[in-house]
C-alpha cells in the first residue's frame, strides 16, 4: 500500500497520457510535447517554491501578486537599465515581498492565510500605482531568450523549471534544513523542543516562495515582453492545485517537490488535451476544480487510514 501511494502520481500522470494519445494524434508529437513543458513553467516554477511554505503548514496566496510586482519591476528598469541590473532588481523586490510575508508569519504571529491574502492585495496595488494601469513594453530582445529561446532544442523556461527542481528536491531531501521543514510541518511543538530554530526556518521557506515568484516573473516577462499590472493573477489557485495534486498534504510534513512536478505535468497535460479537442475554456475551469476536490478527497482518505 505504501509503494502505491509513492507512484499514485505518476500512474495518474501514465494513465492521463495515454488516454490523451488516443483523444489526439496531434499529443505526442514533439512540438505538443515541448509545448507542455512550456505552458507548465510558470506555474511549475511557482508550485515549487508553494511546496516549502505548504510542508510547513502554511500558505501563500501572494505568490501571483508578486510575481506580478517582478514582472512590472523588470519592464520599468530595463527602460533605462541593463538586464544585469534589472534583473536584480525585480528579482529583489520579490524576495523582499517574501521576507515580510515570513516576518509577519513567524514573528508577528499572524496566521498564514491573512498574512499572504494581504500581501495579495498589497503587491496587486502596488503593480497599478507603478504602472499607473498601463502596461509597458519590453523591448529588449536579447531579454527576450529567457521565455522564448531554445538550449538544445528545450525551451529555456524548461530547463529552468528543471533546473530549479533538482536543486530544491536536493535541499529538502539532502540537507538538515529541508528536513526540519518535515517536521515543523509535522509537529512545530516538537520540532521547537527538538531544537529547529522554527521562527527562522518559517520565514526562509516565504523568502523561497518570493525568490521563486520573482524568477517565475522573470520568465513571464520575457515570454510576453510586456510589463502588465494583471501579471499572475489567479496563478496562486494553480500553483496550489500543482502542489495539492502532486501529493502534498495542506496539513503539512508530507509532500516532495517532485511530486509537485508531477502534478503540474498532470494539470498542464489535462489543459494540452482539452484544448486539442476543443474544448471551452471555461469549461476547463471545471475540469481543474474537479481534480483539485477529488486529489483533496483521495488525500483525507489516506490521513483516515
Amino acid at each position: 500500500m505504501r509503494a502505491w501511494r509513492r507512484v499514485g502520481v505518476l500512474a495518474a500522470l501514465v494513465v492521463l497520457v495515454i488516454a490523451a494519445s488516443f483523444l489526439s494524434d496531434r499529443f505526442l508529437t514533439l512540438a505538443n510535447l515541448l509545448n507542455v513543458l512550456r505552458q507548465i513553467a510558470i506555474v511549475g516554477i511557482l508550485a515549487i517554491g508553494m511546496t516549502f511554505v505548504i510542508l510547513t503548514r502554511g500558505i501563500d496566496l501572494s505568490v501571483g501578486s508578486i510575481l506580478g510586482v517582478s514582472v512590472v519591476l523588470y519592464a520599468g528598469f530595463l527602460e533605462g537599465q541593463p538586464m544585469a541590473v534589472a534583473i536584480p532588481l525585480g528579482l529583489g523586490a520579490a524576495i523582499l515581498a517574501g521576507l515580510v510575508n515570513g516576518l509577519g508569519v513567524a514573528v508577528a504571529g499572524i496566521p498564514p492565510f491573512i498574512m499572504t491574502l494581504g500581501m495579495l492585495s498589497f503587491a496587486r496595488g502596488l503593480c497599478f500605482i507603478y504602472t499607473g494601469g498601463t502596461p509597458i513594453p519590453i523591448l529588449n530582445e536579447s531579454f527576450y531568450d529567457l521565455g522564448n529561446g531554445y538550449l538544445l532544442g528545450v525551451p529555456i523556461p524548461s530547463l529552468i523549471l528543471l533546473a530549479l527542481l533538482v536543486v530544491c528536491a536536493v535541499v529538502l531531501t539532502r540537507t538538515p534544513f529541508g528536513r526540519s521543514l518535515y517536521a515543523i510541518g509535522s509537529n512545530e511543538d516538537a520540532a521547537r523542543l527538538s531544537g529547529v530554530p522554527v521562527r527562522a526556518y518559517t520565514t526562509a521557506v516565504y523568502v523561497i516562495s518570493g525568490a521563486v515568484s520573482g524568477l517565475a516573473g522573470l520568465v513571464y516577462a520575457s515570454q510576453l515582453s510586456i510589463g502588465t499590472p494583471i501579471a499572475g493573477q489567479g496563478y496562486e489557485l494553480d500553483a496550489i492545485a500543482a502542489v495539492v495534486v502532486g501529493g502534498t498534504s495542506l496539513f503539512g510534513g508530507v509532500g516532495s517537490v517532485w511530486g509537485t512536478f508531477l502534478g503540474t505535468l498532470i494539470i498542464g497535460v489535462l489543459a494540452n488535451i482539452l484544448n486539442l479537442t476543443g474544448v471551452d475554456p471555461f469549461v476547463q475551469q471545471l475540469f481543474k476544480g474537479a481534480l483539485i476536490v477529488i486529489a483533496v478527497y483521495l488525500m483525507s482518505r489516506k490521513g483516515r487510514a
